[in-house]
């Protein structure tokens, strides 16, 4: 882990934009991305394969802490981290809504979240890091150079992930995932652990009525004051 490597943390519920915007942010840059959600997917994903059952944290956060996981670039602007565990392409079963809703159950467990911290923090490398997240500018990445909270409604948000699984023939309701993304917001915004909300000194942005091009402008003009560069 390199200290003088500069980390933007991009925090927000889900279907906000954060994946997008981290993606678009450090392809821009040229830093290193952390899909931090992807890594509670992936724990909770992992429980399945492994028949370790959500109410037993203990055997979860040693999950956790031995979770093999690696993110390869793709190059594809649609998919643009080809994510494995265990060495098997699990790109896809990640992007489920049950996924999600498995990643919000793990994620509020203390043990589970001691038990990634270390590997979360190890992603901060030079050139820098763009942290996709809840929890990274509040919890992880406290000193992070660039704060941002992405936003917009359950009504946009459920919308636009839709439209998102529909593109990838996974089959889901309008209705089920408007409701699922509520009831996430309640669980991810009200646990006693890391709840989800913008740090202090985070720039909010509520993209509920602004399309996602002039959400990385303002991401980037944001950050490149930051870095003392000019977009």
């Amino acid at each position: 882990m390199s200290e003088d490597s500069p980390v933007i943390a991009i925090d927000g519920p889900s279907g906000s934009g954060k994946g997008v915007i981290t993606h678009k942010l450090a392809a821009h840059l040229g830093f290193h991305i952390l899909d931090s959600g992807a890594l509670y997917r992936l724990i909770g994903l992992a429980a399945k394969k492994h028949a370790i059952s959500f109410d037993d944290e203990a055997a979860l956060a040693e999950q956790a802490r031995v979770l093999t996981v690696r993110f390869e670039p793709t190059g594809d602007a649609e998919e643009p981290l080809r994510i494995l565990l265990e060495g098997v392409d699990v790109t896809l079963e990640l992007r489920t809504d049950e996924a999600g809703v498995d990643a919000s159950r793990v994620a509020p467990l203390p043990g589970v979240r001691d038990g990634i911290g270390e590997l979360q923090r190890s992603f901060k490398q030079p050139p820098g890091l763009v942290a996709d997240g809840r929890d990274m500018g509040t919890v992880v990445f406290t000193d992070a150079t660039v704060k941002i909270y992405l936003t917009a409604s359950a009504q946009a948000r459920a919308e636009r992930r839709y439209n998102q699984l529909k593109d990838k023939d996974i089959g889901v309701n309008l209705h089920d995932l408007f409701q699922s993304i509520q009831a996430r917001d309640e669980r991810d915004m009200n646990r006693k652990v890391a709840p989800l909300k913008p740090a202090e000194d985070a720039h909010v942005i509520d993209s509920t009525e602004i399309d996602i091009d002039e959400v990385f402008r303002q991401v980037l003009t944001i950050v490149k004051e930051k870095l003392g560069s000019k977009p």
